[in-house]
């Protein structure tokens, strides 16, 4: 690598540092994490689509966190596979290439939180105002709504990556198992500020508002079922959001420790193995989550599996 010129558009991946002992056993787990993400969801999303009785807004949501997820893993984790099998000297990627896996991480991070930002949304009117529900959360709504959580994030996006590609480039070394934005400013040499600018009002606005909107969106809701002697309002409410704010927990608490692990330079191999496993991982947990735990899923599941047998039979 130290060969090639400045002109030459090829970058080097330190990626994961694994032992010769620890290549098989890593790689195994990966791709198993990876087979069942990709079959969750995708039965998540064949299952709900399919079934006139899942069309509610609830559910239509669910199929967008199962795309968003299965597009994320998809992104990162054959990549990660693919390098544990190469030399550190010889993992190479096309800059093109690595500027576009920084975009679609991005992507997927952003999307994550508007999606999980229209959830909240929609948990706040089917509990708060039931009676309204109905009219509010509409087949067109939900759909709008989506749209909006993908473009939004899609516009942000390309304007974060787009500051880094302007930029000419003078190292070589992206030192992360997979691009991102920080990734590509990091190789030039010219003055980066309206990148970090950018970078940390887009990262304050996403979080912040995503933040912000959960926390008062479920005090809210809190304060209803605290007033509401309903047991059947309470029990509902208990599940459906205690999924969601499980997922939104430990998608946050995800960032926020490979942001602290960005500050300490001699823990970047933990920062590295922490930021695939949760790039892996989340979207394993999201399925686990509405999967198993909302109620009309796991029946259709539970019923699919049932009427399989007897046809075997």
């Amino acid at each position: 690598m130290e060969n090639l010129t400045l002109n030459e558009d090829t970058l080097l991946l330190e990626g994961l540092k694994v032992s010769p002992q620890s290549t098989i056993p890593s790689f195994v787990l990966l791709l198993l994490i990876y087979i069942f993400v990709l079959v969750s969801n995708i039965t998540l999303v064949v299952l709900i689509t399919s079934s006139s009785s899942l069309h509610q807004p609830m559910y239509l949501l669910f199929c967008n966190m199962s795309v968003n997820d299965i597009f994320g893993a998809t992104i990162v984790t054959p990549h990660v596979l693919r390098d544990i099998f190469i030399p550190p000297s010889e993992r190479y990627i096309r800059y093109i290439d690595c500027a576009f896996q920084a975009f679609c991480v991005h992507l997927y991070a952003g999307t994550s939180h508007t999606v999980l930002m229209i959830m909240a949304f929609d948990r706040y009117v089917a509990i708060c105002n039931p009676l309204h529900y109905a009219t509010i959360m509409t087949h067109r709504m939900v759909l709008g709504l989506s749209v909006w959580a993908w473009s939004t994030t899609f516009i942000a996006v390309s304007i974060l990556i787009g500051l880094s590609v302007r930029l000419s480039r003078c190292r070589k070394v992206i030192p992360n198992p997979f691009c991102d934005n920080a990734s590509l400013f990091n190789l030039s040499c010219e003055s980066v500020l309206i990148n970090n600018i950018y970078a940390l009002g887009y990262t304050v606005v996403l979080l912040g508002s995503s933040i912000i909107s959960v926390t008062l969106t479920y005090l809210r809701i809190a304060t209803v079922c605290l007033r509401s002697k309903n047991q059947a309002l309470n029990s509902k409410a208990l599940q459906t959001c205690g999924t969601h704010l499980a997922v939104y927990v430990f998608m946050l608490g995800s960032a926020l420790i490979i942001i602290t692990l960005h500050r300490f330079p001699q823990m970047s191999d933990y920062r590295k193995v922490v930021s695939v496993l949760c790039e892996a991982t989340l979207p394993a947990f999201n399925a686990i989550i509405y999967g198993l735990q909302i109620k009309a899923i796991k029946q259709k599941i539970t019923f699919l599996f049932r009427s399989r047998r007897v046809q075997m039979k």
